[in-house]
């Protein structure tokens, strides 16, 4: 019964952990296919580094010879290599039976005999088996925190040239195996150098917290380690908005967490309904739905529908020019369902008159109901909405009547939002957001989907500059331009 008891309390406890915990608003998956990709850069930034290697000088001694062996330097590798997901870990970079040709320069002295040159040696059975350990470090990032190496050079043959260079073949098999134990010793190194330095300073181009624009910030840290399988790399971002005045009053995510079961495709990005409503919960209490519009097309309509209030309050005020004033009174909310996602939009339109040197006068309240389609799309790494008014409903705040005395005004107050206002909005969130993903890195041929509370957007990756050009663009302080 105790341990019945110990075993209820520990489901529960699991459960509650499981229940609390923080949904993603944005989801990252890389495939096998999106790995295939990386394979050639990844092979020519490891080439870039082996060939980096320097060696110390080496000097020695064998019965009667004297040897010095001097500016070591590698000149051509050929390496078969792989690139895969290593479950549970990270990933496995693995170079099998390749070849690594050197040459350096002899000084060796034997009795009376002194004689220098070049050797030209090769590497054979070049084996190197390297797994890099991916987590979520202490800010959220992705992050390279180990690296297990292990590298091994089945044969090493040297060719002498100059004078004696026959005379001291035989003693070949010394020196390459100094040359092979040296060698072996300097790989794991540059890789690892490569791992935790170079490739951490390419993650770190992932925008973590990060300004979208003056009002608002976006969170994209993750939420756990990244969940690595055979097939994918699954990672879990907070994708969240923020208001730059106020980091702290953010929105709770109570929204349906977005799933991905795709494979077909070198990358998956999966933004739920929190995503977006964040976004506009933050630009709402940053005080940007709010806007002044001066009517020309709707103000002689607006004054046969207000005449009488005019001339109630003050005949005079017929002179002056009038205004709408639109504030949206709470935070939009999207929703998405597989037939495409839309904004709803609640908003105070007040109709001013606005005579000049004085306070605006006030004629009428009416509360807006707004109903936009929401097309998404990606260029590049960029995430971007374009809005198109569906629904529009307006009503008085005052009475009844007032609202149908309103019904003539539902039309051409439609047809200037769409003019006006609309156009307005698009043009300020064309650039959109970026996703997080490294410096030259691209989305290409994407496709969008919708599904019931979130939407996938799946594409194949670009890269518009290798790895290295990337990587010291980073450490000179460069950013990518075309974010």
């Amino acid at each position: 019964m105790l341990i019945f008891g110990k075993f209820s309390v520990i489901f529960l406890l699991s459960l509650i952990t499981m229940t609390l915990a923080e949904p993603p608003g944005c989801k990252i998956r890389i495939t096998d296919r999106g790995l295939e990709m990386l394979k050639a850069e990844t092979k020519k930034f490891v080439e870039e580094e082996l060939s980096n290697i320097t060696m110390p000088e080496m000097r020695g001694k064998e019965g009667r010879f004297q040897y010095t062996i001097k500016d070591v330097k590698i000149t051509e590798l050929n390496l078969t290599s792989d690139l895969r997901f290593q479950p549970d870990v990270g990933l496995l970079f693995e170079v099998q039976n390749s070849s690594i040709t050197l040459n350096f320069q002899r000084r060796i002295l034997y009795w009376l005999f002194y004689d220098e040159g070049a050797i030209n040696a090769s590497a054979e059975g070049v084996n190197i088996f390297t797994v890099l350990h991916l987590i979520k470090d202490k800010d959220g990032r992705l992050k390279i925190s180990n690296v297990t190496c292990d590298a091994f050079i089945t044969k090493m043959r040297a060719r002498f040239s100059g004078t004696l260079g026959r005379v001291y073949d035989f003693i070949g098999t010394f020196l390459t195996t100094g040359m092979r134990f040296v060698l072996n010793k300097q790989i794991c190194p540059a890789l690892n150098h490569a791992a935790l330095v170079l490739i951490n300073q390419l993650l770190e181009t992932i925008p973590v917290r990060t300004e979208v624009d003056s009002y608002v910030g976006i969170d994209y840290s993750l939420l756990s380690d990244p969940v690595v399988t055979e097939t994918s790399l699954d990672m879990d971002f907070r994708g969240m908005f923020y208001d730059l005045k106020n980091e702290n009053e953010t929105l709770v995510n109570y929204a349906v967490n977005p799933v991905v079961r795709e494979y077909d495709r070198m990358i998956y990005l999966s933004l739920s309904e929190y995503f977006f409503d964040s976004g506009l919960f933050s630009y709402f209490k940053g005080g940007l739905f709010q806007m002044q519009i001066m009517p020309k097309d709707l103000e002689m309509l607006l004054r046969t529908t207000y005449l009488g209030t005019i001339m109630m309050l003050n005949p005079a005020l017929m002179e002056h020019p009038l205004s709408l004033e639109l504030e949206v009174t709470s935070p939009p909310r999207s929703t998405i369902k597989t037939s495409g996602a839309s904004v709803a939009v609640n908003c105070n339109v007040k109709v001013l008159v606005l005579p000049p040197g004085k306070p605006a006068v006030q004629l009428s309240s009416m509360t807006m109901e707004g109903k936009f389609n929401a097309k998404v799309s990606m260029k590049g790494k960029r995430l971007a909405i374009h809005l198109d008014l569906r629904r529009f409903k307006i009503f008085s705040n005052q009475s009844a009547l007032e609202s149908l005395a309103l019904i003539p005004l539902q039309g051409p107050l439609k047809t200037m939002l769409q003019i006006s206002v609309v156009p307005l909005i698009n043009n300020y969130i064309k650039r959109g957001v970026q996703i997080p993903l490294p410096d030259g890195i691209d989305f290409i041929e994407e496709v969008v989907e919708y599904h019931n509370g979130y939407i996938i957007v799946g594409a194949n990756l670009h890269f518009r500059t290798g790895l290295r050009e990337i990587i010291e663009r980073k450490l000179s302080g460069e950013t990518d331009n075309s974010i």
